[in-house]
């Protein structure tokens, strides 16, 4: 009998020895970077753009709450009906129960929402220098992180808000997925965090300014030569309508443009005034999404979303990229890839 019990405790510490080693692979010595380095590079050496509020309020963006009617003018007979789908629209002016959304298009007031405030995310200029110690990420998600790799969060941990900047200071791979120290007793999951992970440039990068786009992590970052110099989040095409790999230059932009398709589908969708357009793949293209802060994520049909604030810089920043003296009305090469492989 105490043969047995001998050996169901050895059978039992085993499986807790297993178990902590699934859990983390640096227990009990500790792992990551020392308490001295995290103090002296607390914070990433970036800056945030900065958001410019009448940039973001300059237009009253409303989302339609049923089928989409369009009328000539209130009251007109037959309207033209594009049906339930995923739609926002301009309001121009409000006369009593219809709201103006274009030259001769109007809709019902009551068929439309709440005013809706877009994100106010902006994305970080990257160091003139180059000068990053560590890898730079976002949270994806509110968080506090755990004290160990694979741990369970900690309640007494910093809380940290979706968007926040932090440093990446050691990586532990555990059961499989990479754990990521941010702080001082602080571990996240991969999926909570979005890296920048700057791409060497494509011998096949002709323009001086470019734009890399990962899927991956969901991050954009714009380049001048070799140095990067802006990163941001993203949200690409979801699996049904990805956003295709490869090699791009932009070939038309618009300030303001009207985006629809799928008509009398289930994903239809119909988006007036989508902001500071750039397409490089045929209808796909980097543009400002102002109807959603869900940066970080696929959601898009195949465009790559940006927060307005984001994608006016990139706007403007393109700009010099183009000699339209010399009729060259090609822009920036636009090279998307995948860093990694969605799980």
């Amino acid at each position: 009998m105490r043969v047995i019990i001998v050996l169901v405790s050895v059978t039992i510490l085993l499986l807790a020895s297993q178990a902590a080693a699934a859990q983390t692979t640096c227990l009990p010595n500790g792992c990551g970077a020392p308490d001295s380095t995290i103090a002296a590079h607390r914070y990433p050496n970036v800056r945030s753009l900065p958001v410019d509020d009448a940039l973001l309020g300059d237009r009253d963006y409303r989302p339609v709450t049923g089928p989409l009617a369009i009328y000539s003018a209130p009251d007109s007979p037959q309207p033209e009906s594009y049906g339930e789908g995923y739609t926002f629209v301009t309001a121009q002016e409000e006369h009593g129960q219809w709201v103006k959304i274009g030259d001769e298009q109007w809709v019902r007031a009551d068929s439309l929402g709440e005013s809706y405030r877009p994100s106010r995310f902006a994305g970080a200029l990257l160091p003139p220098d180059g000068n990053l110690p560590f890898t730079v990420a976002w949270t994806l998600t509110h968080l506090r992180g755990s004290k160990t790799p694979g741990g369970p969060e900690a309640a007494d941990n910093r809380f940290l808000y979706r968007y926040s900047r932090v440093y990446i200071y050691a990586t532990v791979r555990v059961d499989g997925y990479d754990w990521y120290q941010i702080g001082q007793d602080q571990w996240v999951h991969q999926f909570k965090v979005a890296k920048i992970l700057p791409a060497a440039r494509p011998a096949e990068v002709d323009t001086h300014k470019w734009i890399s786009v990962d899927l991956y992590e969901q991050v954009a970052i714009a380049y001048e030569g070799e140095k990067p110099v802006f990163a941001t989040l993203v949200s690409s095409g979801l699996e049904d309508w990805p956003t295709n790999e490869g090699l791009f230059h932009v070939y038309v932009r618009f300030t303001r443009t009207l985006m629809s398709g799928a008509y009398d589908q289930a994903d239809f969708y119909y988006l007036q005034d989508v902001p500071w357009t750039m397409y490089y793949d045929d209808q796909i293209g980097l543009h400002g999404a102002y109807w959603h802060d869900g940066f970080g994520y696929r959601r898009s049909h195949g465009c790559v979303n940006l927060a307005l604030t984001d994608a006016h810089w990139l706007f403007q920043w393109s700009e010099s990229e183009y000699d339209y003296r010399a009729g060259d009305y090609t822009g920036p090469a636009v090279y998307v890839y995948s860093s990694g492989e969605y799980d």
